[in-house]
């Protein structure tokens, strides 16, 4: 994946970090592989939304930006495992404290659990 240039604009830094975990998967990604090395079918359990090709494609950008590192062995059938680079890991602080943040505002992120709605039962006229 192509990057942009964020150099000598306001925010750079800022814009280059979000660059590299942007989207609705690379954070959650990063996220389940704090937890330790995992294999394809485990990431894609852990997160039922994503589809195979979209974790597929998500897994090649973050390999590809040094963030998640690829380990194929040489089985029948191949097994492949993913886990965090060291530059990969260096983001777990920046992953925490979004995960944080979102814990303690879920209340009004769409993300929340619906409130239970109790329906009274009509009354016979």
């Amino acid at each position: 994946m192509k990057r942009r240039n964020f150099a000598l604009r306001p925010g750079c830094s800022v814009e280059a970090t979000l660059d590299l975990i942007d989207g609705k998967w690379k954070g959650v990604i990063l996220y389940h592989l704090q937890g330790g090395t995992q294999r394809f079918g485990e990431l894609r359990r852990r997160m039922p939304g994503i589809t195979q090709r979209m974790l597929t494609k998500q897994l090649r950008a973050l390999e590809e930006d040094k963030l998640v590192i690829r380990k194929v062995y040489a089985e029948v059938p191949p097994r492949v495992e993913y886990s965090l680079s060291e530059l990969g890991e260096s983001l777990r602080p920046v992953i925490d404290i979004l995960k944080a943040w979102g814990e303690s505002h879920q209340q009004r992120l769409s993300c929340a659990p619906a409130p239970m709605v109790v329906k009274k039962p009509k009354r016979a006229a």
